[in-house]
């Protein structure tokens, strides 16, 4: 990759980022397709991202920033534009500066994730869902599976109170019921969804009996590392249909493209995302 005064540069914001998949994937797609771009992990705290988001967006040549874990929430009140989705959410995890100097928010994590159901043929419409977890990916989540139609929605989380503020707020939103419960009881659900970080460890208990899952449910873990998780086995072991959440990043590498204007590269990419699957699957 040769950088120089014309390259865009793109910003990806997260603390920690020792864990970001984005640059090994975008970079080798802007070389593959000869796009004089790259794009550079930046561990930011939260107590300095406002200002470091604000100043670096008026550098000329940095276009725009990926946002991870914990400022995808943080960016929505410096946006003076954002899709329907991360306002429904309050996150988002793409922004651009556009030629007018407005800056544009938009949320991806759960088109990603309905686009890997699509591709595992995982119906939505009319399901009963349980999403245990309600940081930003739950809410991406809940709120894309609202919009395309889920006929019940359950937020599952340790903080009641917020889940039942998020459930609020996506029933505003959204033709779609949906509710906080207490426990992450899955029994009688079609779609089960871990949207925690339980199973990252070893010691970690399960994010939910999977003895109480319907044999005919789908569950997706959306944990990216350790694959299979021990959700997954467990699922697998029961007979019971379960899907890996790095699907759900993979899906997305089009909607970035196209957000930052990269439409033709875009549209190859997603006639045949083979080669980005296989760069996500080399990282694990």
């Amino acid at each position: 990759m040769k950088i120089g005064g014309s390259t865009r540069v793109f910003l990806i914001l997260g603390d920690p980022v020792a864990q970001v998949r984005a640059p090994q994937v975008f970079n080798h797609l802007f070389k593959q397709h000869g796009v004089d771009a790259v794009l550079v992990p930046a561990r930011v705290a939260p107590a300095d991202f406002d200002s470091f988001a604000r100043s670096v967006l008026k550098a000329g040549n940095i276009d725009g920033l990926w946002l991870t874990i914990p400022h995808k929430t943080a960016m929505v009140q410096m946006l003076d534009h954002c899709d329907a989705l991360g306002r429904a959410a309050n996150a988002v995890n793409a922004v651009r500066r556009n030629a007018d100097g407005s800056i544009e928010g938009a949320l991806f994590d759960g088109i990603g994730f309905a686009k890997g159901l699509d591709l595992w043929g995982v119906p939505v419409a009319g399901r009963n869902v349980l999403i245990v977890g309600v940081g930003g990916a739950g809410v991406a989540i809940a709120a894309t599976l609202a919009a395309r139609g889920a006929g019940r929605i359950a937020l599952a989380a340790r903080d009641v109170k917020r889940a039942t503020g998020i459930a609020d707020g996506l029933r505003e939103a959204f033709d779609c019921e949906v509710v906080a419960v207490p426990t992450p009881d899955p029994a009688g659900y079609d779609l089960v969804i871990n949207a925690t970080p339980l199973g990252l460890n070893a010691s970690d208990p399960p994010a939910f009996d999977v003895a109480r899952l319907d044999s005919d449910a789908c569950v997706v873990d959306i944990l990216m590392k350790n694959q299979p998780t021990p959700l997954l086995r467990a699922c697998h072991a029961r007979g019971v249909a379960a899907y890996p959440g790095f699907e759900m990043l993979i899906q997305q590498v089009p909607e970035y493209l196209t957000f930052f204007g990269l439409g033709e590269v875009a549209a190859a990419v997603q006639d045949d995302l083979s080669g980005v699957r296989a760069l996500f699957e080399a990282g694990d």
